[in-house]
């Protein structure tokens, strides 16, 4: 890991900093780490935008954002410092003369520069050449890219040769903000430091595995957009599929992200791909339609704003993954994701096997299995189910189904419980790669995904429906009840 010693301030350029990612994630992340004293005292944020301002409009601009995203009060000292850091270029990205404004306000002798890229891919590729003509960049310079990297391999591969031009492998840092995740940094130390947990991960104890993440909210004026891309990709893809490596990787030599990225691509590597001649057992892609919701009615996904009525892209997905290694033999992890459900969770559910034997008949006829429940969102936690005898003096001992809960909040209610882009945005300028996505990882994963997203075009059959409001189509139900299991509820 980084040493903390070797932390140097930093220039952190946001392009795009008027923009939604910034306004909503990047600036209130933070102004957090500034509560929290986390920033180097002489590290700045400057912001790049094409909107004509100046440097105290744009504080105006970062001081509105927080009022409305932070949910907290602000601090007036705190909002002082925070400020002060603060600073503004209008820059048009697609224009490389105007990048080498950016020598007036960076300084590469005191300071690391991290470039934050919260733009759209198509602007990624002006953004390095610009900033390579400037002369501004140093073999300490790195830069932070946004999903999506690409709608598929191809692209994929397009946007990081583009990048890896100007960039070295080891300055890329591609985030995803599910891995910042206090409950995903958890597995490692849950499967790892607790050998009740590290000699029973496996299919002689392991029944399956369930990875849940369910939204409440729709499209919420993203149309266009999200039916160019549909759940497969804009969830499966990075969040599903990262949760579920750290879930399955073998345990790395060390903390290292080379140790940690080799084990996560072992497990990319081993997932039995999807064809046309499994897709249907295997998948099941949904849209939804018109609902209730909190006893509010819901449009459906063709109902939106600016829909086209002929759109067969998918908002949910249930999928049914098989690890072909050794490890994982015969547990099939069950995702699935969507969005306009019932509730706003995600979870990962461990199923442990049933004993062969049952001598508690008077209060299971079958004895259920032990689970491990994690909770990324929205309380973040550790549950594990288990039978206890009900108390009392009666002929028979009777069992009651009850839960370890360990609760985030309330075990650890003297430490900060931060969000995902709190921390990666803090190890981005730290230097420390760990948590961020190596290209072999990114285009791994594209590789599985672009399996499936083909074969269900060659059988170019429309999405289950579902009405918003539920836990998705019933057909998500059938793909797990086939095995003989159920969907955690």
């Amino acid at each position: 890991m980084t040493d903390k010693k070797a932390f140097k301030p930093c220039d952190l350029v946001i392009f795009g900093a008027l923009g939604d990612l910034s306004r909503r994630k990047l600036l209130v992340s933070l102004y957090r780490l500034e509560n929290a004293n986390l920033i180097e005292p002489d590290t700045r944020i400057i912001g790049v935008d094409r909107h004509v301002h100046d440097n105290s409009q744009f504080i105006e601009i970062a001081h509105k954002s927080l009022q409305e995203f932070l949910n907290d009060a602000l601090d007036e000292a705190v909002w002082q410092r925070f400020s002060a850091r603060l600073a503004y270029l209008q820059i048009d990205l697609t224009q490389l003369d105007q990048y080498k404004q950016l020598k007036t306000v960076t300084d590469g002798k005191t300071r690391v520069l991290v470039n934050y890229f919260a733009v759209s891919p198509f602007l990624f590729k002006n953004i390095c050449l610009g900033l390579h003509q400037s002369g501004i960049l140093t073999h300490e310079s790195r830069m932070v890219m946004e999903k999506p990297i690409g709608h598929n391999l191809k692209s994929s591969q397009e946007i990081n040769d583009e990048v890896a031009k100007v960039f070295s492998e080891k300055q890329v840092f591609r985030i995803d903000h599910y891995l910042g995740k206090e409950t995903v940094l958890n597995l490692l130390a849950l499967r790892f430091a607790n050998s009740i947990f590290t000699t029973n991960w496996n299919h002689n104890t392991i029944d399956h595995i369930q990875i849940t993440v369910a939204e409440e909210v729709g499209i919420e004026g993203r149309w266009d957009y999200f039916d160019k891309t549909g759940q497969l990709r804009d969830m499966v893809q990075n969040h599903l599929l990262q949760i579920l490596t750290f879930i399955a990787m073998e345990p790395p030599v060390n903390l290292e992200a080379e140790s940690i990225h080799n084990e996560k691509i072992k497990v990319l590597k081993a997932l039995r791909p999807i064809t046309l001649n499994n897709v249907e057992e295997k998948t099941v892609r949904g849209q939804y339609t018109a609902g209730y919701l909190k006893g509010k009615s819901v449009l459906g996904y063709l109902e939106e704003e600016g829909a086209n009525t002929e759109s067969t892209t998918e908002s949910f997905v249930a999928l049914c993954v098989d690890i072909d290694n050794w490890r994982w033999a015969g547990v099939p992890f069950y995702l699935r994701t969507g969005k306009a459900m019932l509730g706003k969770r995600t979870e990962i559910v461990v199923y442990f096997k049933q004993l062969p034997h049952n001598i508690f008949k008077d209060s299971f006829r079958d004895l259920p299995p032990n689970k491990l429940i994690i909770h990324l969102q929205p309380n973040e936690g550790v549950e594990i189910e288990m039978l206890n005898k009900i108390p009392g003096i009666d002929e028979h001992i009777k069992l009651k189904k009850t839960k370890l809960d360990l609760s985030f909040s309330e075990t650890f209610k003297q430490s900060r419980i931060f969000g995902g882009y709190e921390k990666l945005v803090l190890e981005a300028m730290r230097g420390n790669p760990t948590l961020f996505l190596s290209r072999e990882e990114i285009e791994q994963a594209w590789t599985w995904i672009d399996s499936i997203q083909n074969a269900w075009q060659h059988l170019n059959a429309a999405p289950k429906t579902y009405p918003a409001g539920t836990w998705g189509p019933v057909a998500s139900i059938a793909l797990i009840a086939r095995d003989g299991r159920a969907w955690e509820e």
